[in-house]
């Protein structure tokens, strides 16, 4: 996360005095473990695969998700620190033990999202899941419609773009709405003017598409965040406390953070206004605008206004 924060420029010197603190980002994936990056960061958990009422991950998805969005660090001094670590957190367990889910489960939880949006003030929906392999139209309808309602609501949808690329109009069902921000993976590598740096899987949208798809890129190739099957030993310590993921999943929490870090900034602001800064703020990688979209993510620019 460290390599994460320097390519979308957060570091420290750049995003101070801003944590997320306040903001709270609703996590839609496999659930969320009570790792010490994530202490005091969940403020409900809900389980819609199964009738569990403490929060749990048995894939680890999530976890790595969280982590990436608002972990603390604790547990590597600060290396593997998340985007906006004073972030709360809504975890909504709606993929199972293999990454997998129904539309059902899905709708459940953005319907949920929903109905407390002003009890927990929720700002930001994150969907680092795709749903192309969701063959039934009457499910894709289903969820387009809803995040449409979320959108409406006030709510910032990030979703994926999907790791089907490169094919012409591969991105996610979901990352193709007007509505939400899809976020594809660069390979995270910091070297400027180096072309190709988004990667080969990452998903693409239509060729002469009115809109720029996906909308944004950021890091999502070897990122190392909190393991959800961490060990504690006998001395208090912690082993394994990190893994390592990629996909356009773990782009998308970048995104979600950068949101929360200016929510915190400008607290009045609208979902549109947040996600125009976004983008506009974006670093252009002068690739197709179906490969990159607006261009990676950039944090420092976007808190500059």
């Amino acid at each position: 996360m460290n390599r994460v924060r320097s390519v979308i420029h957060a570091m420290s010197a750049e995003i101070y005095p801003y944590t997320g603190a306040g903001v709270t980002a609703a996590v839609l994936d496999t659930g969320f473990a009570l790792h010490p990056d994530l202490e005091e960061r969940l403020v409900c958990f809900k389980d819609f695969c199964g009738s569990l009422t403490l929060p749990y991950d048995d894939c680890g998805h999530g976890t790595h998700v969280a982590g990436c969005l608002c972990g603390s660090g604790v547990c590597s001094k600060g290396i593997y620190r998340g985007i906006a670590p004073q972030c709360r957190i809504i975890s909504c367990k709606v993929l199972d033990e293999k990454g997998e889910g129904s539309a059902e489960d899905m709708a459940a939880g953005i319907r949920y999202i929903l109905e407390t949006q002003k009890l927990y003030q929720t700002k930001i929906l994150n969907i680092s899941v795709g749903i192309n392999h969701i063959e039934e139209e009457h499910g894709q309808k289903l969820l387009l419609s809803l995040l449409e309602e979320a959108y409406f609501a006030g709510i910032l949808v990030v979703v994926a773009a999907g790791n089907n690329g490169p094919g012409n109009g591969s991105i996610s069902k979901l990352g193709e709405s007007p509505h939400v921000v899809a976020v594809g993976c660069h390979d995270g590598q910091n070297y400027p003017d180096r072309k190709n740096s988004c990667e080969a899987y990452s998903g693409r949208g239509a060729a002469g598409a009115a809109l720029r798809k996906p909308d944004l890129v950021a890091p999502g190739t070897k990122i190392v965040s909190c393991n959800a099957d961490f060990k504690k030993n006998w001395t208090g310590g912690i082993r394994r406390a990190y893994t390592q993921k990629s996909g356009s999943s773990m782009a998308v929490p970048a995104v979600s953070g950068a949101a929360a870090l200016l929510w915190e900034k400008y607290p009045s602001y609208t979902n549109v206004q947040i996600r125009d800064l976004l983008l506009n703020s974006a670093a252009d990688l002068r690739e197709d605008p179906q490969k990159q979209g607006w261009g990676m993510l950039h944090v420092g620019r976007a808190l500059r206004g």
